[in-house]
């Protein structure tokens, strides 16, 4: 990821940048003794995220943190950039050279997941692709299917990038690109809208069965977003992930499904080239959905009702809070170098797919920094616990 090691100065000197709101919104200063600040950034180009400088005796790191963090790397590479002439930085070490050769993303075409909270989509037919990888799958589909919006859904960040320059270089329209765990995207999107979801070679995580993207809730998950008549496509070549598969696929109380072996697509990925090499099984499970869902239920808001007093933030437990369903867990606190308020790490929500998101508090009130969580049921359980922690109701 881009950073700069500057030689090691007074951080103060960002105040100045800070006061005249020259890209710098506030500086946050560990509340317990630890070598890292936080910046916040606004560069007009986005949503505003944070760079960590990390303390150390022979040089500081300056980088962009993981909560935060842009999908446009270059957004994060120009405000690096800024800061360190801005603030007059002494440059060690960078890399922040631009590549004159590699394409453009098309940043029209990437998604946040506020995005979904009320969608327009701009085509009838709408389809999912869950963990596209290289995209090769959802480039393909589509241009064979230019009447339907393919939604592709990508946590790696350098896939989702490659995603978006293939985008921008094939002409494409019909795609949209989020950087996010598609999970909790499933629980965003109204009921009996989508075409199909695919879910094709997915991590087996046979060690931490847990992990694995299909699971009861996916599924009861995909039978409310697909229309009467959509598919749940999954291929894999783990014979345990098939197994687990076929027994969670046997579970929803009306469905069909439809099981075949070494079917072959008009598209391959470099990972199914390879395994077809080793003579490997490759098994697609088909999971169609038989009847409409009722719409999905509003959970309600995620804003912090009455006036913070601060020092409740001091007795916030250091271990995760267990409860029926969620957890919730406060990190590192930082308070603003202008004292006005701070920023506290939490993360929360369902085992198996928490958000990570802080606690922005000052003059009394309190929100969630960069944005709002996803409007799931389960994170309004654990924001209700967070508003009883930090506001005492």
């Amino acid at each position: 990821m881009p950073h700069l090691k500057v030689r090691p100065f007074e951080t103060g000197k960002f105040d100045e940048l800070i006061e005249r709101g020259e890209l710098c919104t506030f500086r946050g200063i560990p509340v317990e003794e630890a070598p890292v600040e936080l910046l916040g950034i606004e560069d007009g180009e986005g949503a505003p995220f944070l760079l960590e400088i990390k303390k150390r005796e022979e040089a500081y790191l300056i980088r962009c943190d993981k909560i935060t963090r842009p999908l446009d790397v270059g957004r994060i590479k120009r405000a690096l950039t800024k800061l360190a002439k801005r603030a007059g930085l002494e440059v060690l070490h960078s890399n922040l050279q631009h590549s004159e050769g590699k394409p453009p993303l098309a940043n029209e075409f990437e998604k946040g997941i506020r995005d979904f909270e009320n969608p327009e989509f701009p085509r009838e037919k709408v389809a999912l692709e869950v963990g596209f990888g290289s995209g090769r799958h959802l480039l393909w589909q589509a241009k064979e299917h230019p009447d339907t919006l393919f939604i592709g859904v990508e946590i790696h960040t350098p896939s989702a990038q490659q995603v978006l320059r293939q985008i921008h270089l094939q002409g494409l329209e019909n795609v949209w690109v989020l950087n996010y765990d598609a999970r909790l995207l499933m629980e965003m999107l109204p009921s009996n809208r989508l075409e199909a979801i695919y879910v094709h070679f997915p991590v087996p995580w046979d060690k931490k069965p847990h992990r694995r993207v299909i699971s009861d809730a996916f599924v009861a998950e995909a039978e409310r977003v697909l229309r009467p008549g959509g598919v749940l496509e999954l291929r894999t070549d783990s014979e345990n992930y098939y197994r687990y598969a076929l027994e969670v696929f046997s579970h929803p109380v009306k469905a069909e499904f439809l099981v075949e072996k070494n079917r072959e697509l008009p598209v391959v990925s470099k990972y199914e080239a390879r395994w077809r090499r080793m003579e490997k099984n490759i098994y697609t499970l088909t999971f169609r959905v038989l009847e409409e869902s009722p719409t999905r239920e509003n959970p309600g808001d995620f804003h912090f009702e009455g006036t913070l007093e601060e020092s409740r933030l001091a007795a916030l437990p250091s271990r995760a809070v267990v409860e029926d369903g969620y957890f919730v867990h406060f990190g590192h606190r930082y308070r603003f170098a202008d004292g006005s308020g701070g920023i506290v790490e939490c993360s929360f929500g369902g085992f198996d797919r928490p958000e990570h998101k802080y606690l922005l508090y000052k003059e009394g009130r309190m929100d969630y920094f960069p944005d709002r969580p996803v409007a799931t049921v389960t994170n309004a359980r654990a924001h209700r616990r967070i508003q009883e922690m930090t506001h005492g109701r």
